[in-house]
């Protein structure tokens, strides 16, 4: 089954040309550790089955192994093919498993049979991380977006992209908010390889639109439990900052419009979780006002730790811009920018 030859096999720079269906034939769980963002999974074997024959590779060997991946695919084959034949029509289909090996030319000699035309990706998803990870080593364009918790720096971004702006949104990408309160109401965050490769992505299409400037918002190197590259967050920590001001009771309006509809239990844990950090007086102000359900007041006693933590970021950023948006929408807000040339759009 690993008739496929080299000329079926490309790289990832010209697969990344081409355009069609992306299959990833690995297990569902390698697949939930990361992929290939848009790629569709397509397991040619279960997690158990995965395991099993990786088993019977380390103490049986090759040949064992390969038996034992013919009897648990051979049932498969009739279910697989009809799922291929769905792809029927389109463009290019693409197939990758881990290293380019035997469980994509397999999937690759199934489509054949069914008169497909697969291209597989040389080297396989090791490649894709390979090519993914090299993108953080280059030189990027980073302009930064700071401003105290509340500003609005994250809908103030997404309106630059509504505006031709080029915006890598490092909250959204994460599904979370950067803070303690960061993940409330949001989706399961990806894991940090994933993350890297969804990254990745946003900076090759910059790239290639040409992109003068990449708006992206001040963030510790962790965004929840997902990681910055430590390569792409040394360029933040020395790119121009524009700092957005606010009132405080803007910003306290801000924040009660994000975080009030998340309920007292979730806001209490994560008042909990930085406990330490606020004081006992500031927490159990806090934890007063969120069980009367005062989000103001509660807003404001976990402001002055969230203000001194950005002061002191702050102050080490010696090239930065300040701009007072109060009243403001983002909308208002981002033309604000652009007719003050303090933010250009994409190439």
């Amino acid at each position: 089954m690993s008739g496929m030859g080299e000329d079926h096999s490309t790289s990832i720079e010209q697969l990344r040309q081409l355009r069609g269906p992306l299959i990833d034939v690995r297990s569902p769980s390698e697949f939930d550790k990361g992929h290939w963002p848009g790629a569709v999974n397509l397991p040619l074997f279960s997690d158990d089955e995965r395991a099993a024959i990786g088993t019977s590779y380390k103490q049986d060997g090759r040949l064992k192994a390969i038996h034992l991946g013919l009897s648990v695919t051979g049932p498969k084959m009739a279910a697989l093919a009809e799922q291929l034949d769905q792809y029927r029509g389109t463009e290019q289909l693409r197939l990758y498993c881990w290293r380019g090996g035997m469980r994509s030319a397999s999937m690759a000699w199934l489509a054949q049979q069914i008169d497909l035309n697969p291209l597989l990706l040389e080297g396989g998803y090791k490649a894709y991380r390979h090519w993914a990870q090299s993108r953080f080593d280059q030189e990027w364009p980073l302009r930064i977006m700071g401003g105290r918790t509340g500003t609005g720096k994250t809908d103030l971004l997404l309106a630059l992209q509504n505006k031709g702006v080029a915006v890598l949104d490092l909250e959204g990408l994460a599904n979370h908010r950067g803070s303690s309160f960061g993940g409330l109401g949001l989706p399961a965050q990806p894991s940090t390889e994933h993350y890297e490769n969804l990254l990745a992505e946003v900076l090759d299409q910059h790239r290639q639109q040409g992109a003068g400037s990449i708006w992206l918002e001040a963030e510790s190197i962790q965004v929840g439990r997902c990681r910055i590259p430590k390569s792409l967050f040394d360029q933040m920590q020395t790119a121009p900052v524009l700092e957005i001001q606010r009132s405080l009771e803007e910003r306290v309006d801000q924040l009660v419009e994000v975080y009030g509809q998340q309920g007292a239990e979730g806001l209490a844990e994560a008042t909990n979780r930085i406990s330490r950090r606020l004081g006992p007086q500031r927490t159990q102000q806090a934890l007063e006002a969120i069980e009367k359900q005062d989000w103001a007041t509660a807003c404001r006693a976990t402001l002055d730790y969230y203000d001194r933590c950005y002061d002191h970021e702050l102050a080490r950023c010696p090239d930065r811009n300040s701009i007072d948006l109060t009243g403001q929408t983002a909308k208002v807000a981002a033309e604000t920018l652009l007719k003050a040339k303090l933010v250009e759009l994409s190439a």
